[in-house]
């Protein structure tokens, strides 16, 4: 697979896909998502319990990091207080009785995704006590999955022995880039042998998936020192990797402020960057998923690809067919049936609401027919590249506007059916518009690393 060369897209395409916020398309709800009312959510839940055999995937928010990395666009906290981490788990309980309330408990697991923050800056006793709160309440199954994302730094043999202990079946560890420059740029320093040696304690250990974690964008980022990167991570041979874009926006993130945009690649080097993973991953052997994502061949990801069962949500690229994902921690995002929702980011107003019997609910949105066939198309496009027109009912005018990028070599007609090509795949996420509604969430943190 040879990725198109950028000197062949024209500078006006660059600059339009550039900025974090672009949208050549809007696949967007019928209506304008906005405060849910809790019961809402409740009702959606006490549904679900009347299909007792349906499992669901969880995703646990866990905001807590050491340090503030400055490249991160995530909900952190910076704390050294244990004290402060054991309140979120009392209050992070007590979110959960409000769920098997309503869901009731014994429901089959096929996901379990601790994000954060840094899942594993937490103490052994913590995470033990995490996982107790979390298997009294929810069963795993033979094909369950149970995922962490780690600094490397704090993933020590004992704790990795303890993790999979627990159930984990997968880790991804957050290393953005092995440059020193860019490192010290960004305040998260790991070195070559600390990143190999944990991934090799991670395989000893039996964890079944070792992801790593890179973002392309980064101050001194050059094509030479990312190359650099590229290879080292190959030779480290994990099964997936994850490459984000890094979104510079310090208005929004004040602690982005330290990195100094003098620095940073410009618009046709840091999608040059891209193109170097691209042919970097798929001339090792690695399936190009998406547009950021690489995985093995043999990985279930990759066989989804190729089977067309692969699907999007705020995990991210899955293979399970669950539908349902259950919110737990500040600022977590979730889905049950058509209602989609948004925790509160805060954790005081999140522990407010809970505290008051409420869910935590920051916003949230119940999707209509025509929503839920706006999300079926952008999940095609996303997943499988491609979009049958027949799928364009409700959304003429946002389809006729992704047309338009025919000329420009982005996508292409055969027969009915509209494909992302292979230079268009360089924008998906801009071609598909990425709204938290219409493509599972995934905006949430479409360009940057959802990673500690």
């Amino acid at each position: 697979m040879t990725p198109t060369l950028f000197a062949d897209i024209p500078r006006n395409l660059l600059e339009h896909f550039a900025h974090p916020a672009a949208e050549a398309i809007t696949f967007t709800p019928s209506a304008n998502a906005g405060r849910l009312p809790s019961a809402e959510y409740a009702s959606a839940l006490t549904a679900l319990a009347g299909r007792p055999d349906e499992a669901v995937a969880v995703y646990v928010h866990l905001p807590f990091c050491p340090v503030r990395c400055l490249y991160c666009a995530c909900h952190t906290t910076v704390t050294h207080e244990a004290e402060r981490i054991d309140r979120y788990l009392d209050t992070l309980e007590q979110e959960m009785d409000l769920v098997t309330e309503r869901l009731g408990t014994g429901r089959v697991l096929s996901q379990l995704h601790l994000g954060g923050g840094t899942p594993n800056y937490l103490s052994d006793s913590q995470l033990i006590r995490l996982m107790e709160m979390v298997t009294r309440r929810f069963r795993f199954g033979a094909n369950t999955t149970a995922a962490i994302e780690c600094n490397p730094r704090r993933a020590s043999a004992g704790q990795l022995e303890l993790l999979k202990g627990l159930g984990f079946t997968g880790v991804s560890f957050g290393i953005q880039d092995l440059d020193a420059r860019v490192q010290h740029a960004i305040g998260r320093i790991n070195s070559l042998g600390l990143v190999r040696d944990v991934c090799a304690i991670a395989r000893e250990t039996g964890f079944e998936n070792v992801s790593l974690d890179l973002i392309y964008g980064l101050p001194n980022q050059t094509e030479q020192s990312f190359e650099s990167t590229l290879e080292r991570v190959i030779e480290i041979n994990p099964d997936r990797v994850r490459c984000f874009s890094y979104s510079h926006l310090p208005t929004a993130r004040p602690h982005q402020y330290a990195i100094e945009a003098g620095c940073l690649p410009g618009t046709g080097e840091k999608l040059g960057l891209l193109q170097s993973a691209v042919r970097g991953f798929t001339d090792a052997g690695y399936h190009w998923i998406g547009v950021d994502w690489f995985a093995r061949d043999g990985d279930e990801l990759a066989d989804a690809q190729l089977a067309g069962t692969l699907r999007h949500t705020c995990l991210g690229y899955t293979s399970s067919p669950t539908r349902h994902l259950i919110a737990l921690g500040s600022s977590s995002l979730g889905e049950v049936d058509r209602v989609l929702i948004q925790n509160q980011p805060g954790i005081d107003a999140w522990r407010s609401e809970i505290e008051a019997g409420r869910f935590p609910l920051h916003w949230g949105h119940t999707m209509t027919d025509a929503d839920l066939r706006r999300r079926q198309a952008v999940a095609r496009l996303m997943c499988n590249l491609d979009v049958p027109a027949g799928l364009a009912t409700d959304f003429d005018r946002d389809y006729e506007r992704l047309t338009q990028w025919v000329d420009h070599g982005l996508v292409e007609f055969s027969g009915d059916t509209m494909r992302v090509t292979q230079r268009g795949r360089y924008f998906l996420r801009s071609l598909c518009a990425p709204h938290e509604i219409s493509i599972s969430w995934s905006n949430g943190q479409s360009n940057v690393a959802r990673v500690c």
